[in-house]
């Protein structure tokens, strides 16, 4: 699980949650960050227990995108980067040529992108192709917490890319995120549902609790699916 780092009432809340859930990676706006100051929204949070995933939240063109990447780089972040370019205001969905430009562009520049897209299979695949080290297809809209839309789009993505496909935005609870890891993703980003929750810090505790359990009913391997009903108790070859 990655966790989101915005819009919780205070850091305090922030870091209960963190403590609850134990990401191994944490994603932040390079934009909300005091770049010279230290990073300030994140006050009270030990960064070094966490893998820190900046992202380029805001931008609208692939051009504010790279530019938003060197910062981080600039400022001492690692090589990771979550590209992400609004290509509407309304919806916040992300502008398919403009994130497809600044993958390549990042990548030529040796960052190692993950790439937030729509649940567009064919956009998966060229991020895929563009270099992208992990697609991130939308649940649903960013903060709507309306929950998974398109489960065969996500399922079809996890078959044609052979990269980590990671499902970011819109889950709203943690059954959704358990569905996410049994059909094949490899991780969710997770930041309105535990945020706006009445019980942040428990709802935190529950999403990562969903995580390991969707993933280990991946690799445990689903029984067959029949439209034939069977007993769970045969009678065959029982006295009549």
């Amino acid at each position: 699980m990655i966790h989101g780092t915005g819009k919780f009432a205070s850091n305090e809340v922030l870091a209960r949650c963190l403590e609850a859930a134990q990401p191994d990676m944490i994603t932040l706006a390079i934009r909300r960050l005091n770049l010279e100051g230290g990073r300030s929204e994140l006050e009270g949070i030990d960064l070094r227990r966490y893998t820190l995933l900046p992202n380029t939240a805001g931008a609208t063109t692939a051009e504010g995108a790279v530019r938003l990447a060197r910062l981080a780089r600039a400022a001492g972040f690692s090589d990771f980067i979550k590209v992400e370019v609004v290509g509407d205001e309304d919806t916040l969905l992300p502008d398919p040529q403009a994130t497809l430009e600044a993958t390549r562009q990042l990548v030529k520049e040796g960052f190692i992108v993950m790439a937030y897209t729509s649940d567009d299979v064919v956009q998966a695949i060229r991020l895929y192709e563009a270099g992208a080290a992990a697609v991130m297809p939308g649940a649903a809209p960013i903060g709507t917490t309306l929950g998974l839309q398109n489960l065969l789009n996500l399922e079809l993505i996890v078959s044609k890319v052979k990269v980590p496909v990671i499902v970011d935005a819109g889950l709203g609870v943690p059954s959704e995120a358990a569905r996410c890891l049994e059909v094949g993703a490899a991780a969710v980003l997770v930041n309105t549902a535990i945020a706006r929750a009445q019980n942040p810090p428990e709802m935190a505790r529950a999403f990562a609790e969903a995580v390991v359990a969707g993933r280990r009913a991946f690799k445990a391997g689903r029984a067959h699916i029949g439209l034939k009903a069977v007993a769970s108790s045969p009678v065959e070859g029982l006295p009549v």
